[in-house]
Protein backbone atom coordinates (compact mmCIF):
# COMPACT_ATOMS: atom_id res chain seq x y z
CA UNK A 1 0.00 0.00 0.00
CA UNK A 2 1.37 3.41 -0.93
CA UNK A 3 0.72 6.80 0.58
CA UNK A 4 -2.56 8.30 -0.54
CA UNK A 5 -2.36 11.15 -3.01
CA UNK A 6 -4.70 14.00 -3.82
CA UNK A 7 -4.95 16.20 -6.86
CA UNK A 8 -3.42 19.62 -6.81
CA UNK A 9 -5.68 22.53 -5.98
CA UNK A 10 -5.84 25.82 -7.78
CA UNK A 11 -3.77 27.59 -5.14
CA UNK A 12 -1.05 24.93 -5.04
CA UNK A 13 2.25 25.68 -6.76
CA UNK A 14 3.31 23.63 -9.80
CA UNK A 15 7.00 23.88 -8.99
CA UNK A 16 9.09 24.57 -5.89
CA UNK A 17 12.73 25.34 -6.41
CA UNK A 18 14.04 22.83 -8.95
CA UNK A 19 11.35 20.29 -8.09
CA UNK A 20 8.21 19.63 -10.10
CA UNK A 21 5.01 19.19 -8.08
CA UNK A 22 2.76 16.22 -8.92
CA UNK A 23 0.28 15.60 -6.11
CA UNK A 24 -0.70 16.61 -2.62
CA UNK A 25 0.33 14.22 0.12
CA UNK A 26 -1.24 16.03 3.06
CA UNK A 27 -1.46 19.19 5.13
CA UNK A 28 -0.87 20.13 8.75
CA UNK A 29 -0.30 22.98 11.13
CA UNK A 30 3.06 23.78 9.57
CA UNK A 31 2.16 23.75 5.89
CA UNK A 32 1.37 21.48 2.95
CA UNK A 33 3.23 18.38 1.81
CA UNK A 34 3.57 17.62 -1.91
CA UNK A 35 4.92 14.76 -3.95
CA UNK A 36 7.60 16.14 -6.22
CA UNK A 37 10.47 14.98 -8.39
CA UNK A 38 13.80 16.39 -9.47
CA UNK A 39 15.24 16.52 -12.97
CA UNK A 40 16.50 12.93 -12.69
CA UNK A 41 13.06 11.68 -11.71
CA UNK A 42 13.91 11.08 -8.06
CA UNK A 43 10.76 11.48 -5.96
CA UNK A 44 10.74 13.64 -2.85
CA UNK A 45 8.30 14.82 -0.20
CA UNK A 46 8.20 18.64 -0.38
CA UNK A 47 7.00 20.58 2.66
CA UNK A 48 6.10 24.18 2.05
CA UNK A 49 5.54 26.48 5.04
CA UNK A 50 2.26 28.33 5.47
CA UNK A 51 2.30 31.99 4.34
CA UNK A 52 1.47 33.35 7.80
CA UNK A 53 4.34 31.42 9.42
CA UNK A 54 6.70 32.54 6.70
CA UNK A 55 6.25 36.14 7.94
CA UNK A 56 7.22 35.18 11.52
CA UNK A 57 10.95 35.82 11.94
CA UNK A 58 11.13 33.87 15.17
CA UNK A 59 9.67 30.88 13.40
CA UNK A 60 12.14 31.27 10.54
CA UNK A 61 15.05 31.18 13.01
CA UNK A 62 13.77 28.07 14.79
CA UNK A 63 12.98 26.43 11.48
CA UNK A 64 16.51 27.13 10.23
CA UNK A 65 18.02 25.46 13.35
CA UNK A 66 15.88 22.37 12.89
CA UNK A 67 16.80 22.06 9.20
CA UNK A 68 20.49 22.47 10.03
CA UNK A 69 20.24 19.68 12.60
CA UNK A 70 18.35 17.44 10.17
CA UNK A 71 21.17 17.81 7.63
CA UNK A 72 23.56 16.18 10.09
CA UNK A 73 21.51 13.02 10.48
CA UNK A 74 23.06 10.03 8.76
CA UNK A 75 21.30 6.68 8.93
CA UNK A 76 19.32 4.24 6.85
CA UNK A 77 16.33 4.30 9.22
CA UNK A 78 15.42 7.90 8.58
CA UNK A 79 13.94 9.86 5.69
CA UNK A 80 17.00 11.75 4.49
CA UNK A 81 16.81 15.53 4.01
CA UNK A 82 17.47 16.28 0.33
CA UNK A 83 17.21 20.05 -0.04
CA UNK A 84 15.85 23.18 1.63
CA UNK A 85 15.47 26.89 0.99
CA UNK A 86 15.20 28.95 4.17
CA UNK A 87 15.26 32.33 2.41
CA UNK A 88 12.36 31.73 0.03
CA UNK A 89 9.15 33.70 0.39
CA UNK A 90 7.68 30.48 1.74
CA UNK A 91 10.50 28.39 3.23
CA UNK A 92 10.49 24.74 2.19
CA UNK A 93 12.47 21.56 2.55
CA UNK A 94 12.47 18.25 0.67
CA UNK A 95 13.02 14.84 2.19
CA UNK A 96 13.40 11.43 0.68
CA UNK A 97 10.03 10.05 -0.40
CA UNK A 98 9.28 6.80 1.45
CA UNK A 99 6.66 4.53 -0.18
CA UNK A 100 4.72 2.29 2.13
CA UNK A 101 2.11 2.43 4.90
CA UNK A 102 2.65 3.93 8.29
CA UNK A 103 2.94 1.63 11.28
CA UNK A 104 -0.35 3.06 12.51
CA UNK A 105 -2.21 2.13 9.33
CA UNK A 106 -0.55 -1.27 9.10
CA UNK A 107 -1.65 -2.30 12.59
CA UNK A 108 -5.09 -0.72 12.29
CA UNK A 109 -5.82 -2.63 9.09
CA UNK A 110 -4.07 -5.97 9.68
CA UNK A 111 -3.95 -6.34 13.45
CA UNK A 112 -1.07 -6.58 15.93
CA UNK A 113 2.38 -7.70 14.88
CA UNK A 114 4.01 -10.83 16.24
CA UNK A 115 6.66 -10.64 18.94
CA UNK A 116 9.41 -11.27 16.40
CA UNK A 117 8.08 -8.54 14.09
CA UNK A 118 7.68 -6.00 16.90
CA UNK A 119 11.22 -6.69 18.11
CA UNK A 120 12.66 -6.41 14.60
CA UNK A 121 10.88 -3.10 13.93
CA UNK A 122 11.92 -1.80 17.34
CA UNK A 123 15.57 -2.72 16.77
CA UNK A 124 15.62 -0.84 13.46
CA UNK A 125 13.93 2.20 14.98
CA UNK A 126 16.39 2.20 17.88
CA UNK A 127 19.27 2.31 15.41
CA UNK A 128 17.59 5.20 13.64
CA UNK A 129 17.23 7.08 16.92
CA UNK A 130 20.92 6.50 17.66
CA UNK A 131 21.76 8.35 14.44
CA UNK A 132 19.27 11.11 15.24
CA UNK A 133 20.64 11.64 18.76
CA UNK A 134 24.25 11.57 17.59
CA UNK A 135 23.35 14.49 15.31
CA UNK A 136 22.16 16.44 18.35
CA UNK A 137 18.49 16.15 17.45
CA UNK A 138 15.62 14.88 19.58
CA UNK A 139 12.64 13.76 17.57
CA UNK A 140 10.02 14.75 20.19
CA UNK A 141 7.11 13.43 18.12
CA UNK A 142 7.83 9.74 17.57
CA UNK A 143 4.59 7.78 17.15
CA UNK A 144 3.16 5.07 14.87
CA UNK A 145 2.03 7.56 12.23
CA UNK A 146 5.58 8.96 11.96
CA UNK A 147 7.04 5.55 11.13
CA UNK A 148 6.76 4.37 7.53
CA UNK A 149 7.20 0.70 6.65
CA UNK A 150 9.11 0.80 3.39
CA UNK A 151 10.20 -2.30 1.43
CA UNK A 152 13.71 -1.73 2.80
CA UNK A 153 12.60 -1.48 6.43
CA UNK A 154 11.01 1.05 8.80
CA UNK A 155 11.84 4.72 8.32
CA UNK A 156 11.48 7.58 10.80
CA UNK A 157 10.08 10.82 9.44
CA UNK A 158 9.62 14.33 10.82
CA UNK A 159 12.46 14.48 13.32
CA UNK A 160 11.64 17.47 15.35
CA UNK A 161 11.04 19.86 12.46
CA UNK A 162 7.24 19.81 12.77
CA UNK A 163 7.54 20.10 16.54
CA UNK A 164 9.08 23.55 16.12
CA UNK A 165 5.58 24.98 15.81
CA UNK A 166 3.71 22.35 17.78
CA UNK A 167 2.39 20.90 14.53
CA UNK A 168 2.04 17.22 13.93
CA UNK A 169 3.08 15.08 11.02
CA UNK A 170 3.34 16.58 7.58
CA UNK A 171 4.76 13.62 5.71
CA UNK A 172 1.93 11.11 5.85
CA UNK A 173 -1.69 11.66 4.92
CA UNK A 174 -4.52 11.57 7.42
CA UNK A 175 -2.52 11.75 10.65
CA UNK A 176 -4.10 13.32 13.70
CA UNK A 177 -2.75 16.51 15.25
CA UNK A 178 -0.99 15.57 18.45
CA UNK A 179 -0.87 12.14 20.11
CA UNK A 180 -0.91 12.62 23.90
CA UNK A 181 -0.62 8.87 24.53
CA UNK A 182 2.90 8.91 23.06
CA UNK A 183 4.24 12.01 24.81
CA UNK A 184 6.73 11.56 27.67
CA UNK A 185 5.92 12.89 31.18
CA UNK A 186 8.68 15.50 30.94
CA UNK A 187 7.09 16.87 27.78
CA UNK A 188 3.75 17.19 29.55
CA UNK A 189 5.38 19.02 32.47
CA UNK A 190 7.38 21.27 30.17
CA UNK A 191 10.72 19.94 31.46
CA UNK A 192 13.92 19.52 29.47
CA UNK A 193 13.64 17.18 26.51
CA UNK A 194 16.43 14.58 26.13
CA UNK A 195 17.02 11.42 24.05
CA UNK A 196 15.20 9.54 26.81
CA UNK A 197 12.06 11.34 25.65
CA UNK A 198 12.25 9.47 22.35
CA UNK A 199 12.81 6.20 24.24
CA UNK A 200 9.51 6.71 26.07
CA UNK A 201 7.73 7.36 22.79
CA UNK A 202 9.33 4.27 21.24
CA UNK A 203 8.11 2.12 24.14
CA UNK A 204 4.56 3.38 23.66
CA UNK A 205 4.88 2.77 19.92
CA UNK A 206 6.00 -0.84 20.41
CA UNK A 207 3.12 -1.43 22.81
CA UNK A 208 0.71 -0.17 20.16
CA UNK A 209 2.27 -2.42 17.51
CA UNK A 210 1.79 -5.45 19.78
CA UNK A 211 -1.75 -4.65 20.96
CA UNK A 212 -3.28 -2.15 18.48
CA UNK A 213 -3.87 0.23 21.41
CA UNK A 214 -2.08 2.95 23.32
CA UNK A 215 -0.67 1.81 26.69
CA UNK A 216 -2.60 4.68 28.27
CA UNK A 217 -5.96 3.91 26.71
CA UNK A 218 -8.32 6.39 25.12
CA UNK A 219 -9.93 9.65 26.18
CA UNK A 220 -9.64 13.38 25.92
CA UNK A 221 -6.25 15.04 25.74
CA UNK A 222 -6.48 16.08 29.40
CA UNK A 223 -7.28 12.52 30.54
CA UNK A 224 -4.53 11.02 28.43
CA UNK A 225 -1.91 13.49 29.64
CA UNK A 226 -2.89 12.84 33.26
CA UNK A 227 -2.45 9.09 32.78
CA UNK A 228 0.94 9.59 31.17
CA UNK A 229 2.19 11.52 34.19
CA UNK A 230 0.48 9.69 37.08
CA UNK A 231 -0.63 6.19 36.03
CA UNK A 232 1.19 3.04 35.04
CA UNK A 233 0.88 1.85 31.44
CA UNK A 234 -1.44 -1.01 30.61
CA UNK A 235 0.59 -3.68 28.80
CA UNK A 236 -1.98 -6.45 28.64
CA UNK A 237 -1.47 -8.27 25.36
CA UNK A 238 2.20 -7.38 24.99
CA UNK A 239 4.17 -10.64 24.54
CA UNK A 240 6.07 -11.80 27.62
CA UNK A 241 9.36 -11.57 25.74
CA UNK A 242 8.82 -7.83 25.18
CA UNK A 243 6.82 -6.69 28.21
CA UNK A 244 9.75 -6.08 30.64
CA UNK A 245 11.69 -4.03 28.09
CA UNK A 246 8.64 -2.01 27.04
CA UNK A 247 7.83 -1.30 30.68
CA UNK A 248 11.38 -0.05 31.24
CA UNK A 249 11.02 2.33 28.30
CA UNK A 250 7.82 3.75 29.84
CA UNK A 251 9.40 4.58 33.19
CA UNK A 252 8.29 7.96 34.57
CA UNK A 253 11.86 8.92 35.43
CA UNK A 254 13.96 9.48 32.27
CA UNK A 255 17.06 8.23 34.09
CA UNK A 256 15.49 4.80 34.55
CA UNK A 257 14.89 4.24 30.84
CA UNK A 258 17.39 2.29 28.72
CA UNK A 259 19.48 4.12 26.16
CA UNK A 260 18.76 3.73 22.47
CA UNK A 261 21.93 1.66 22.04
CA UNK A 262 20.97 -0.71 24.85
CA UNK A 263 17.48 -0.90 23.44
CA UNK A 264 18.77 -1.79 20.00
CA UNK A 265 20.94 -4.64 21.30
CA UNK A 266 18.20 -6.08 23.50
CA UNK A 267 15.59 -5.94 20.76
CA UNK A 268 17.92 -7.67 18.29
CA UNK A 269 18.40 -10.51 20.76
CA UNK A 270 14.66 -10.84 21.29
CA UNK A 271 13.97 -10.75 17.55
CA UNK A 272 16.53 -13.48 16.90
CA UNK A 273 15.26 -15.67 19.73
CA UNK A 274 11.62 -15.28 18.74
CA UNK A 275 12.40 -15.99 15.09
CA UNK A 276 14.21 -19.19 16.06
CA UNK A 277 11.27 -20.18 18.23
CA UNK A 278 8.91 -19.78 15.29
CA UNK A 279 11.18 -21.93 13.12
CA UNK A 280 11.41 -24.63 15.78
CA UNK A 281 7.63 -24.67 16.26
CA UNK A 282 7.06 -25.22 12.55
CA UNK A 283 7.30 -28.97 11.76
CA UNK A 284 9.93 -29.84 9.16
CA UNK A 285 8.80 -31.09 5.80
CA UNK A 286 9.11 -34.89 5.47
CA UNK A 287 12.06 -36.02 3.42
CA UNK A 288 11.77 -39.00 1.10
CA UNK A 289 14.77 -41.33 1.26
CA UNK A 290 15.99 -43.39 -1.65
CA UNK A 291 14.49 -46.52 -0.10
CA UNK A 292 11.08 -44.85 0.05
CA UNK A 293 11.01 -43.59 -3.53
CA UNK A 294 8.42 -45.37 -5.69
CA UNK A 295 10.01 -47.78 -8.22
CA UNK A 296 6.98 -49.67 -9.51
CA UNK A 297 8.32 -52.95 -8.05
CA UNK A 298 7.69 -54.66 -4.77
CA UNK A 299 10.90 -55.18 -2.86
CA UNK A 300 11.66 -58.65 -1.51
CA UNK A 301 12.15 -57.37 2.03
CA UNK A 302 8.57 -56.15 2.46
CA UNK A 303 6.54 -59.28 3.30
CA UNK A 304 3.85 -57.20 4.94
CA UNK A 305 3.04 -55.54 1.62
CA UNK A 306 2.75 -58.93 -0.10
CA UNK A 307 0.51 -60.17 2.70
CA UNK A 308 -1.70 -57.11 2.32
CA UNK A 309 -2.05 -57.73 -1.41
CA UNK A 310 -3.01 -61.35 -0.88
CA UNK A 311 -5.64 -60.47 1.69
CA UNK A 312 -7.29 -58.23 -0.90
CA UNK A 313 -8.35 -61.30 -2.92
CA UNK A 314 -5.33 -62.20 -5.08
CA UNK A 315 -4.27 -65.86 -4.55
CA UNK A 316 -0.56 -66.70 -4.13
CA UNK A 317 1.24 -68.48 -6.98
CA UNK A 318 0.90 -72.30 -6.97
CA UNK A 319 3.69 -74.40 -5.50
CA UNK A 320 5.58 -76.85 -7.66
CA UNK A 321 7.48 -79.99 -6.77
CA UNK A 322 9.98 -79.60 -9.59
CA UNK A 323 13.52 -78.76 -8.62
CA UNK A 324 14.62 -75.15 -8.86
CA UNK A 325 16.78 -73.78 -11.59
CA UNK A 326 19.98 -74.12 -9.57
CA UNK A 327 19.46 -77.81 -8.76
CA UNK A 328 22.23 -80.40 -9.19
CA UNK A 329 22.58 -81.72 -12.79
CA UNK A 330 21.64 -85.31 -13.60
CA UNK A 331 24.10 -88.17 -13.30
CA UNK A 332 24.85 -88.45 -17.02
CA UNK A 333 26.09 -84.88 -17.02
CA UNK A 334 23.43 -83.44 -19.30
CA UNK A 335 22.10 -80.04 -18.39
CA UNK A 336 18.71 -78.64 -19.27
CA UNK A 337 18.71 -76.12 -22.09
CA UNK A 338 18.00 -72.60 -20.72
CA UNK A 339 15.14 -70.70 -22.27
CA UNK A 340 15.81 -67.41 -23.99
CA UNK A 341 14.86 -64.19 -22.28
CA UNK A 342 12.60 -63.03 -25.10
CA UNK A 343 10.73 -66.28 -25.65
CA UNK A 344 6.97 -66.10 -26.17
CA UNK A 345 4.17 -68.28 -24.98
CA UNK A 346 2.15 -70.51 -27.26
CA UNK A 347 -0.39 -68.34 -28.96
CA UNK A 348 2.07 -65.56 -29.81
CA UNK A 349 1.40 -63.37 -26.76
CA UNK A 350 4.46 -61.87 -25.13
CA UNK A 351 5.31 -63.10 -21.68
CA UNK A 352 4.29 -60.90 -18.78
CA UNK A 353 6.92 -58.54 -17.47
CA UNK A 354 8.63 -59.15 -14.18
CA UNK A 355 7.03 -56.12 -12.63
CA UNK A 356 3.85 -58.13 -12.32
CA UNK A 357 1.43 -55.23 -12.58
CA UNK A 358 -1.91 -56.43 -11.24
CA UNK A 359 -0.39 -59.77 -10.17
CA UNK A 360 0.90 -60.90 -6.78
CA UNK A 361 4.59 -60.62 -6.11
CA UNK A 362 6.78 -63.74 -5.99
CA UNK A 363 7.01 -65.75 -2.78
CA UNK A 364 10.16 -65.64 -0.73
CA UNK A 365 11.93 -69.02 -0.82
CA UNK A 366 13.94 -68.59 2.33
CA UNK A 367 17.22 -68.49 0.42
CA UNK A 368 16.39 -65.02 -0.86
CA UNK A 369 15.90 -66.22 -4.47
CA UNK A 370 12.72 -66.27 -6.43
CA UNK A 371 11.26 -69.76 -7.15
CA UNK A 372 11.44 -71.17 -10.69
CA UNK A 373 8.45 -71.06 -12.98
CA UNK A 374 6.75 -74.53 -12.95
CA UNK A 375 5.90 -74.31 -16.66
CA UNK A 376 9.52 -73.57 -17.51
CA UNK A 377 10.68 -76.53 -15.41
CA UNK A 378 8.32 -78.86 -17.24
CA UNK A 379 9.68 -77.63 -20.59
CA UNK A 380 13.25 -78.22 -19.52
CA UNK A 381 12.43 -81.69 -18.22
CA UNK A 382 10.84 -82.60 -21.57
CA UNK A 383 13.85 -81.30 -23.49
CA UNK A 384 16.18 -83.26 -21.23
CA UNK A 385 14.27 -86.53 -21.85
CA UNK A 386 14.14 -86.00 -25.63
CA UNK A 387 17.85 -85.20 -25.86
CA UNK A 388 18.73 -88.25 -23.77
CA UNK A 389 16.64 -90.53 -25.97
CA UNK A 390 18.14 -89.12 -29.16
CA UNK A 391 21.67 -89.58 -27.87
CA UNK A 392 20.91 -93.17 -26.85
CA UNK A 393 19.35 -93.95 -30.22
CA UNK A 394 22.29 -92.45 -32.06
CA UNK A 395 24.81 -94.53 -30.12
CA UNK A 396 22.78 -97.71 -30.70
CA UNK A 397 22.47 -97.01 -34.42
CA UNK A 398 26.19 -96.41 -34.73
CA UNK A 399 27.05 -99.67 -33.00
CA UNK A 400 24.55 -101.59 -35.19
CA UNK A 401 25.99 -100.24 -38.43
CA UNK A 402 29.55 -101.34 -37.54
CA UNK A 403 28.64 -104.81 -36.40
CA UNK A 404 30.07 -106.76 -39.49
CA UNK A 405 33.39 -104.91 -39.38
CA UNK A 406 33.98 -105.44 -35.69
CA UNK A 407 37.47 -106.77 -34.97
CA UNK A 408 38.90 -106.37 -38.48
CA UNK A 409 42.38 -105.04 -38.39
CA UNK A 410 42.13 -104.07 -34.74
CA UNK A 411 41.86 -100.44 -35.68
CA UNK A 412 40.18 -97.62 -33.91
CA UNK A 413 37.32 -95.96 -35.79
CA UNK A 414 36.10 -92.43 -35.30
CA UNK A 415 32.33 -92.12 -35.52
CA UNK A 416 30.71 -89.26 -37.32
CA UNK A 417 29.07 -86.60 -35.16
CA UNK A 418 25.39 -87.08 -34.50
CA UNK A 419 23.25 -84.02 -35.12
CA UNK A 420 19.97 -84.06 -33.14
CA UNK A 421 17.25 -81.58 -33.91
CA UNK A 422 14.01 -81.10 -32.02
CA UNK A 423 11.29 -78.60 -31.31
CA UNK A 424 10.37 -77.94 -27.68
CA UNK A 425 6.91 -76.82 -26.57
CA UNK A 426 7.58 -73.22 -27.53
CA UNK A 427 7.95 -74.22 -31.20
CA UNK A 428 11.57 -72.94 -31.59
CA UNK A 429 14.00 -75.19 -33.42
CA UNK A 430 16.92 -76.30 -31.23
CA UNK A 431 19.79 -78.69 -31.87
CA UNK A 432 22.51 -80.60 -29.98
CA UNK A 433 25.70 -82.10 -31.36
CA UNK A 434 27.20 -85.23 -29.80
CA UNK A 435 30.30 -87.19 -30.73
CA UNK A 436 31.26 -90.72 -29.70
CA UNK A 437 34.15 -93.09 -30.52
CA UNK A 438 34.25 -96.90 -30.39
CA UNK A 439 37.60 -98.53 -29.84
CA UNK A 440 38.03 -102.10 -31.20
CA UNK A 441 40.68 -104.57 -30.18
CA UNK A 442 42.08 -107.41 -32.30
CA UNK A 443 40.64 -110.85 -31.62
CA UNK A 444 42.79 -113.71 -31.01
Amino acid sequence: MDMAMMRLRREDPRAVGSFKIHRRLGAGGMGVVYLGSDRRGQRVALKVIRPDLAEDQEFRSRFAREVSAARRIRGGCTARLVAADLEADRPWFATQYVPGPSLHDKVAEEGPLSAAEVAAVGAALSEGLVAVHEAGVVHRDLKPSNILLSPKGPRIIDFGIAWATGASTLTHVGTAVGSPGFLAPEQVRGATVTPATDVFALGATLAYAATTDSPFGHGSSEVMLYRVVHEEPQLKGVPDALAPLVRACLAKDPEERPSTLQLSLRLKEIASREAQGLSAARPPAPRVSEADRPTGRLAENHPDQRTQRRTQGTPPPPRSGTPPRNSTPSRNGARPVPSRGNSTRSGGRPAASRSGAGRPGPRNTGSGRRPANPRLLRQRLFVFVVVTLLVALGIAAAQGCQGPERGLGGEQRQLKPVQAEFKPLGGQLMSERYESTIETQPQG
